[in-house]
């Protein structure tokens, strides 16, 4: 009689939203272990430090914090993925985050590019961010498309605003390291030094390259994916003006 009374109270229920609940697919199941690495040559500015103590961690996900103090950038992210590569723990992690000393990261940043990653099947995706200064460029850096037309590799700054307004996320050539989410994978997949700042005359003239845009470059050139996400906005702090941009 008790047990027909609590039938008879759930069917009345119907109609009344409740019919409107659903189970929502949830991804904590899956493998999201990342590895945080941060280079610096000095003190942290206190927003920066605020930026990285609000960082959400995905829920049920190990999550470790390595700095690299004193090194220039690219031998700092050198080193740190090498000692990551030959770490008996750390090794069979999924994830490496980048995240630098004068960028300031919004709290979702690491859920999004989580999302983002495996949305596209991306080996990196970064938040977007801008170059310092009146005349700041978007660091999302070439077009895939025309790379598969044409075969010339790119790494021109990209009109984001469409894509910005949308929220969407975008496809692009290379990406900065202010922000990004890289699969560990793919540091077995192209060979070291990853990251080299290039600034050498060739035959063709001077090529200059940050540490992150060459990285990029031979990562694409093995057939590699990168992206943008655009609903992740970082800010690019000027250390000395106190400006962000």
């Amino acid at each position: 009689m008790k047990q027909m009374r609590h039938i008879k109270q759930a069917a009345k229920s119907l109609g009344r939203n409740f019919e409107i609940n659903r189970m929502l697919p949830g991804t904590t199941y899956h493998e999201n272990s990342t590895v945080v690495i941060i280079p610096t040559r000095g003190m942290v500015h206190h927003r920066v430090i605020q930026g990285w103590n609000g960082l959400i961690t995905p829920m049920n996900q190990k999550r470790a914090v390595l700095f690299a103090v004193g090194d220039e950038v690219g031998v700092a992210y050198n080193n740190m993925i090498k000692n990551i590569l030959d770490h008996p723990e750390l090794s069979k992690w999924k994830y490496v985050l980048t995240l630098e000393d004068d960028n300031i990261v919004p709290a979702d940043a690491h859920v999004r590019l989580l999302e983002s990653i495996e949305w596209g099947k991306f080996d990196a995706v970064s938040g977007i961010y801008f170059t310092k200064g009146d005349f700041g460029m978007p660091m999302a850096y070439g077009d895939p498309a025309e790379y598969e037309k044409t075969g010339q590799l790119d790494f021109k700054p990209r009109d984001i605003r469409a894509a910005l307004e949308a929220g969407n996320v975008m496809e692009v050539n290379g990406i900065g390291m202010g922000a990004a989410l890289w699969r560990l994978e793919l540091f077995r997949q192209i060979p070291p030094p990853w990251f080299v700042t290039v600034n050498d005359m060739t035959p063709a003239g001077a090529m200059v390259m940050t540490q992150d845009l060459n990285c990029c470059r031979a990562a694409r050139l093995a057939g590699k994916r990168f992206a943008v996400d655009l609903r992740v906005k970082v800010g690019h702090l000027d250390i000395n003006s106190g400006v962000v941009y």
